[in-house]
């Protein structure tokens, strides 16, 4: 097991600290699948949002699909589903690039896969895949949070070189909850206090409260970033590096939100055992038994 380059929930006070990872790997700038200007702001900024990426027909296919495994019985009643803290509304269903094909093939389109591949510098994986919901007027929000914090601490990846890509199935309005991250934040860690319960996955999925940065942290992240919220049609998609502070409000009004993830890890930094000590995260959460290269394809229809 590599050093621990990125302690955090192991006694010590929360604070911020310098990243010592690139957010761009890629050194040919001419080789990237977008334009220089996008990978300079991804660079910069920690995120990209990348319009009109699927065509209508596309997202209707994603649509269709994510409404069918909603009101599937035995999906919705599997370990992979997680419902909301104080209702049954499904909040999230996770290993969709397994549970469904439409959504394996989607994980494995060039227009994202290469995009990861030339960010990140490497062959990829998929470390976590799964679909968000947050239905209209009582979707509860998912709290100021960098991935890997989490995903070093319980899930033991080693360094920053992963990211994440959301692909919209719904229109992102102001109003309906939708991702707002922090620009520059990529380049600092927030170091979380306390230490991890067991199992902590069973409640966090719900309601985070292990892992989130402090006020303070928070704070002075946003007064020097600000907050950009991620606004797009249904077939944007949205790039943003693994230690990108992000979050989202809850959403009372009657416009759904909904989305598919997926968590792109480079092959040369595969998880290894929890930075915690604890027992891994179960493998829908995160990919170690079940590892696979995601395969190249040519462009073709999601």
């Amino acid at each position: 097991m590599q050093s621990d380059v990125y302690p955090s929930r192991n006694g010590q006070p929360a604070h911020l600290t310098d990243r010592i990872d690139p957010v761009v790997y890629a050194k040919d700038r001419a080789g990237a699948p977008v334009k220089r200007e996008q990978i300079d702001a991804y660079e910069r900024d920690g995120f990209l949002v990348l319009h009109d990426v699927f065509s209508p027909e596309e997202v209707a296919r994603l649509q269709a699909e994510q409404d069918r495994m909603r009101h599937d019985d035995a999906i919705r009643n599997s370990p992979e589903t997680i419902t909301e803290f104080s209702s049954l509304d499904v909040r999230s269903i996770f290993r969709v690039h397994k549970v469904s094909p439409v959504f394996e093939r989607l994980a494995s389109d060039p227009r994202l896969a290469d995009l990861a591949r030339y960010i990140l510098d490497d062959e990829v994986y998929i470390h976590q895949s799964r679909l968000n919901y947050k239905p209209g007027f009582r979707g509860k929000e998912f709290y100021w949070h960098s991935d890997f914090e989490t995903w070093h601490v319980e899930d033991g990846m080693p360094r920053m070189r992963a990211l994440s890509m959301s692909i919209t199935l719904t229109e992102n309005f102001h109003h309906n909850g939708p991702l707002m991250l922090v620009p520059g934040s990529q380049r600092r860690y927030a170091v979380c206090a306390g230490h991890t319960p067991e199992n902590h996955h069973l409640v966090s999925l719900k309601k985070q409260e292990y892992g989130v940065p402090s006020d303070d942290c928070l704070d002075q992240m946003v007064r020097e970033g600000g907050i950009v919220t991620a606004l797009g049609k249904p077939g944007s998609v949205i790039v943003f590096d693994c230690n990108t502070m992000h979050g989202s409000n809850g959403n009372i009004t009657p416009d759904p939100r909904s989305n598919a993830f997926f968590v792109y890890n480079a092959v040369s930094n595969r998880v290894q055992s929890p930075y915690s000590g604890q027992a891994p995260r179960p493998e829908h959460i995160c990919t170690r038994e079940s590892f696979e290269v995601l395969a190249r394809e040519e462009l073709a229809n999601a």
